[in-house]
Order: C-alpha cells, then sequence, then structure tokens
C-alpha cells in the first residue's frame, strides 16, 4: 500500500489566509534560487573556468555561489521545517497508534505538539542569539551580514513554534490521517 500523507479537511480560509501561504511562497522562491544557483555554479566552474583558461582570460570568481547556497539551505530548512509541522507531514512512528481511538489519537498527536512547540521556542531563542553575535560579521565571498544567516533559525524556530501549538491546541484545521483510520 502506498504511503499517504495527511490531508487537511478543510481550506483555509478569512482576511489573514494569505499570511498561510507566505511561508510556501518563500519556500518556493528560495528553492527556485537554491537551483538556479547550483545551475550557474557548474557553469561558472566547468564552463567558464575553461573558457577563461582557453583564452587566457582572468580566472572567473564564483565562491559566492558557494554562500548563496548555504544561505538558501539555512533558510529552507526551517521554514521547510515550520511548513511541515503545519501540514503535519513530518516524520511519526504509528505503532500501536492505530488500535487507539479516535479521540486517543487526538490527544496523543495534540500532547506530542507540545514539545516540537518547546523546541521551535529554543531554536527562535539561540538564533536570536546567534544572530546578535554574528551580526557584526560579513561573508567573505559576497559580504552578507552573517545575522542574515542565523536568523533563519530564529524565524523557524517561532513558526515551528507557533504551528506546533496550532495543533497542539486545536486551533490548525482537522487533519485526516488516512494511514490511522481517520482522525
Amino acid at each position: 500500500m502506498a504511503a499517504s500523507h495527511p490531508r487537511p479537511l478543510a481550506p483555509r480560509r478569512g482576511p489573514l489566509a494569505w499570511l498561510g501561504l507566505l511561508p510556501r511562497v518563500v519556500l518556493a522562491w528560495l528553492l527556485l534560487l537554491a537551483i538556479v544557483n547550483l545551475l550557474v555554479g557548474v557553469f561558472l566552474r566547468y564552463v567558464m573556468v575553461r573558457v577563461s583558461d582557453w583564452f587566457d582570460l582572468p580566472s572567473v570568481e564564483f565562491f559566492w555561489v558557494e554562500e548563496v547556497g548555504e544561505f538558501a539551505l539555512a533558510w529552507l530548512a526551517m521554514i521547510g521545517a515550520a511548513v511541515g509541522i503545519a501540514d503535519r507531514v513530518h516524520f511519526a512512528v504509528g505503532i500501536g497508534v492505530h488500535r487507539l481511538s479516535a479521540r486517543a489519537r487526538q490527544i496523543l498527536e495534540r500532547t506530542l505538539h507540545l514539545p516540537i512547540a518547546a523546541f521551535g521556542g529554543l531554536a527562535a531563542y539561540s538564533g536570536l542569539r546567534l544572530t546578535v553575535i554574528n551580526s557584526q560579521l560579513t561573508s567573505p565571498g559576497l559580504g552578507i551580514n552573517l545575522g542574515w544567516l542565523y536568523v533563519s533559525s530564529a524565524v523557524g524556530g517561532v513558526l515551528i513554534a507557533v504551528y506546533a501549538l496550532r495543533v497542539a491546541f486545536g486551533l490548525g484545521p482537522q487533519v485526516e490521517h488516512p494511514d490511522l483510520g481517520g482522525h
């Protein structure tokens, strides 16, 4: 049987519904940036280096590609983890859970999201501290303030905490778990 993912039972509605889409839009743009950056890096490294050598031109500097990739990966990982919490597609072991009643499964899921929220809060706190500590440093290739790298942990941590607390207190959309016989 193919693995299935939880599905929201009702679409998000209301005046702030666009706010829930913002992390997904940012993820899409970051993924596009990471892919284009990777392609540019491969082109510069394996094509332009040979072309500049062939014509005896100054070498092409492409060390910035690594930094762009590092920044994109940090933001992708943290925002992506939060969206995974919101959509409840993060890793879970369902051994024995299917034997519980629907109400017991719901209570278990909500209870287990409390430590996830605590982890998000810790990531946010640590991310803010690292942002402040590293805010006076710049990346060697592009000269970007390194605070932008570490603030990804703070933003992702806040999102993880908020999304996990929504699940823990039953404020988010209800989710159907096909593998577990409903919610």
